[in-house]
């Protein structure tokens, strides 16, 4: 007999958000969820659901459940039937009276390696990442994957909204467009491969089929750096738009970005908001000031030596976001004209100063969080800059093609994911808000 599937199936299980809706208290309802902890209190138990959305209060009482508290154990799944009631003192100010109960699911292992039912895991961030699928079940960790969520839905959503088109690029190629020697190599089917440091070239080139590109996909670093803001794989948000006006239109739609993305933060991420005690920072206005200027700046104001001037230090860029922070009252900087020196040959040079170029760095309380500018966009000055830098086209053809026959002015930007996530839920490594950390010592979980 054949059967037709008609849709998404309906289940007889409620989410914490249709438990709230009015008329169900009193009533008989279904749900399902993991046993997060037991509380026992004689003849009565608080049985804690955890569900997507939530906890949910359930309670146990001898003689109105028809079965036996032994059977509930911590981590497993089950489903639950019972009466629905308000109390104030429950999350979400709702619980369960417990009637009856079907194990889903029951833990094959002992006890919990970590206490993830404590309200803050106070274990070392080695033991969470050892334990990583189970630290993630505590409801402070995993609410910091559901502000990245909302960071990168936001990202997409936005752009959309101003005309983008999502694009997907491939992550193995014979060469990068970063260059040097941070690259991962690999063997691909008897030939040399690398691990892309950046979707760059491909985007550049999907200018010229959709004016304005994005995506949001892993990019490789084989950086031997062992510090809290490097990781060795990241998510990056990227985008490239063509017919700028400068690059300064750039720094204008990323911050359109970030209001759109923490007005949705504000808006549909209340509950996460509040378990990690975030204060969404002020976008309306962020300042933008040269490279050369904000350094002398933060040099005067804190008597700082700069040693180079040709690259910000972390120490530097903690002292122009506390600058901002201070003269401006701003939690993000621009920070614009960074020397062509520091920036890839494919960056334009500043006319009136070629020393530097229409590029910019984007800081959020002293954290480098976004690398953009303005790209060459004529094939002549492309090669002119490929060769003042000593450098041989060899792997770029089907790059420079794309010059060739012609591209509008454009520039793009690259937002790290989980440095952006880092700052905002106030931590202090970049691996708290990296699901599963890449790192000079790490390849699993």
């Amino acid at each position: 007999m054949t059967e037709y599937l008609t849709g998404v199936k309906q289940t007889a299980a409620l989410e914490i958000s249709e438990l709230l809706a009015d008329g169900r208290e009193g009533g008989q309802v279904i749900v399902n969820g993991a046993v997060h902890t037991i509380r026992d209190m004689g003849n009565v138990s608080f049985v804690i659901l955890r569900k997507r959305e939530g906890l949910l209060q359930c309670v146990y009482e001898e003689g109105t459940a028809d079965f036996p508290r032994k059977i509930l154990k911590e981590a497993a799944a089950v489903e639950v039937t019972g009466i629905l009631e308000k109390n104030e003192k429950a999350p979400n100010g709702i619980e369960i009276r417990m009637k009856a109960v079907k194990i889903l699911s029951e833990p094959a292992g002992g006890q919990m390696p970590l206490p993830i039912a404590k309200w803050k895991l106070n274990t070392s961030l080695e033991a969470k990442l050892n334990y990583r699928p189970v630290a993630l079940r505590n409801i402070r960790e995993r609410a910091k994957f559901r502000l990245q969520e909302g960071l990168c839905r936001a990202f997409r959503d936005f752009l959309y909204g101003q005309g983008f088109t999502e694009i997907h690029t491939p992550k193995i190629g014979a060469k990068s467009a970063e260059g040097g020697a941070n690259l991962f190599k690999l063997e691909y089917f008897h030939r040399p491969a690398v691990l892309q440091q950046s979707p760059q070239f491909y985007k550049q080139m999907m200018v010229g089929v959709f004016d304005r590109v994005f995506e949001t996909a892993p990019v490789f670093r084989a950086e031997k750096h062992n510090t809290k803001r490097h990781l060795n794989e990241y998510t990056s948000l990227d985008l490239e738009m063509g017919y700028i006006e400068g690059f300064e239109d750039l720094m204008a739609l990323e911050t359109g970005y970030l209001q759109y993305a923490f007005a949705l933060l504000e808006k549909e991420y209340q509950r996460e908001l509040k378990i990690l005690g975030v204060t969404l920072p002020k976008t309306d206005k962020i300042p933008a000031v040269r490279f050369d200027r904000i350094k002398e700046l933060a040099a005067e104001k804190y008597g700082h030596r700069i040693r180079n001037p040709f690259d910000l230090e972390p120490e530097e860029e903690v002292l122009i976001g506390r600058y901002a922070k201070e003269e401006w009252d701003s939690d993000f900087v621009f920070v614009t004209h960074y020397p062509s020196k520091k920036r890839p040959f494919y960056a334009m040079d500043d006319p009136e100063d070629p020393r530097y170029t229409l590029s910019f760095d984007l800081l959020y309380n002293g954290m480098e969080i976004t690398t953009g500018g303005q790209r060459i966009h004529e094939y002549q000055k492309l090669l002119e800059k490929i060769e003042s830098r000593g450098m041989t086209t060899e792997g770029m053809e089907a790059y420079l093609m794309a010059f060739l026959h012609g591209m509008p002015p454009h520039g793009g930007l690259g937002i790290g994911l989980e440095r952006l996530t880092m700052m905002l839920a106030g931590e202090e490594n970049v691996r708290e808000t990296t699901l599963f950390p890449r790192d000079l010592s790490r390849l699993e979980p």
